[in-house]
């Protein structure tokens, strides 16, 4: 009997596939639930959402093939660990990545229309604050794409197709060259990005090297009133810095989806600004997404187990570290 482990419910369509195959024992439960740590040392596959996945824990599964995300985020598994016992941890890869733009995109407008705002003040009865003219246009304004990615890319055609001037910032030569190839300005520096950029977008995996990427000093060197926005993880962006940028005046406004602690807690100083939009981590969540998602970390679980995983969902220690 084959084992598979998912730390959280997710879509039906996944739950078919895996349980499509005989011969095999599904068990959803999270961490330190007793059916979770009963199943655990006869797991040949681990499911994960947004449960961590570290060292202690995965020691536990002796038996482990495959360590399999729901989405494209892997900082709650401990990818080296995984890699010196050579199982692969992998992703899936473009599901979300319709979604994530997307929801990227909403974002951008929101806050560059300033739509908390005008939304409270239509609510509120002050219907004259339609004269206060904070809403800015996005055409012609310069937006710095920071990862060119399967969602970094997306939102760069999307930016295109508003107008936007859009400049690519990556840490690999190799990408940015894929992005000069498709007609995108590039900047191999972040610094000399920065100083351009009317819009900043994070589309970057959250580890070591990206831990607080934009802190005080970088967020400083953005022009006066540039738009931030952050559908990637929590921990690339310094959120001190920025609510005391937006108290400053120097960011003109700000949307974010993930956050340096989740769940976002009431009370925090950007919840206190009319110009900061905030969504609760849901850009990869439609329904189309989440079925996506579901369905492709299930086929990566299989593929794993079989031994014959697509190359292109695999995570890159090295990327990881």
């Amino acid at each position: 009997m084959t084992t598979i482990l998912l730390t959280e419910a997710i879509d039906r369509a996944g739950i078919d596939l895996l349980t499509a195959r005989a011969g095999l024992r599904l068990v959803v439960a999270a961490p330190g639930d007793p059916a979770f740590e009963a199943a655990l040392p006869d797991a040949l596959g681990i499911g994960v959402r947004v449960a961590r996945l570290d060292r202690s824990l995965l020691s536990r599964a002796p038996l482990l093939r495959v360590a399999a995300k729901h989405g494209v985020g892997f900082d709650n598994i401990d990818v080296g660990y995984l890699a010196s016992r050579n199982i692969p941890v992998t992703v899936t890869a473009d599901a979300n990545s319709i979604s994530v733009a997307e929801h990227t995109m909403s974002l951008m407008l929101a806050a560059a229309k300033h739509l908390r705002a005008y939304d409270n003040a239509v609510r509120h009865g002050e219907w004259e604050f339609r004269k206060s003219a904070r809403a800015v246009e996005l055409a012609g304004r310069r937006v710095l794409v920071v990862g060119f990615g399967r969602i970094g890319r997306r939102v760069a055609g999307l930016c295109r197709a508003f107008g936007l001037q859009v400049l690519v910032h990556d840490s690999s030569a190799a990408v940015l060259g894929q992005a000069a190839s498709a007609g995108y300005a590039c900047v191999g520096e972040l610094d000399d990005g920065l100083v351009q950029a009317d819009v900043l977008t994070l589309h970057i995996p959250f580890t070591t090297r990206s831990t607080m990427l934009m802190d005080a000093a970088r967020l400083g060197r953005l022009p006066h009133g540039a738009i931030v926005v952050n559908c990637a993880r929590g921990g690339i962006l310094d959120e001190a810095a920025l609510a005391q940028a937006l108290s400053d005046g120097a960011i003109g406004a700000a949307a974010l989806d993930v956050f340096e602690s989740e769940p976002f807690i009431g009370g925090h100083r950007l919840a206190t600004f009319d110009n900061v939009v905030l969504t609760p981590h849901s850009a990869a969540t439609t329904r189309e997404g989440a079925r996506a998602m579901a369905v492709a970390m299930a086929q990566n679980i299989l593929d794993g187990i079989d031994g014959r995983l697509d190359p292109s969902c695999i995570v890159d220690p090295a990327t990881a570290a």
